[in-house]
């Protein structure tokens, strides 16, 4: 089962060199499992555009989608035997202590292979 991990912080949010040695040492770890398909940060959302498409015409407009107080800032797409080993890989990742993480599995139904 594929899950995304949508990680998201606020604007108080700073990095630190720590803080990318600890994601970095994570990735390795969920890689060597065998578990981490894919991932990667996001530029900052004053970079995002968002388009939609309403009664046939394109709207386009400069930001990010929402306008919350926390945004999308990295996503990792994991492999996983079950939610609970999504859960778990998600709770090691060094951004839940600092931000957040929302874990969505992936419709595989409707997903193409």
């Amino acid at each position: 089962m594929q899950f995304l991990l949508i990680i998201s912080h606020d604007a108080h949010f700073v990095s630190s060199e720590a803080l990318v040695a600890d994601i970095l040492a994570w990735i390795g770890r969920m890689q060597a499992r065998g578990i981490r398909r894919h991932g990667a940060p996001l530029r900052p959302p004053s970079d995002a555009v968002t388009l939609r498409i309403r009664e046939s015409q394109l709207q386009i407009t400069p930001g990010p989608f929402s306008d919350s107080r926390e945004q999308m800032c990295a996503y990792e797409l994991l492999d996983c035997t079950s939610q609970e080993e999504a859960l778990a890989a998600a709770a090691e990742h060094p951004m839940a202590r600092v931000a957040t993480i929302e874990l969505r599995p992936v419709w595989a139904e409707l997903a193409r292979r």
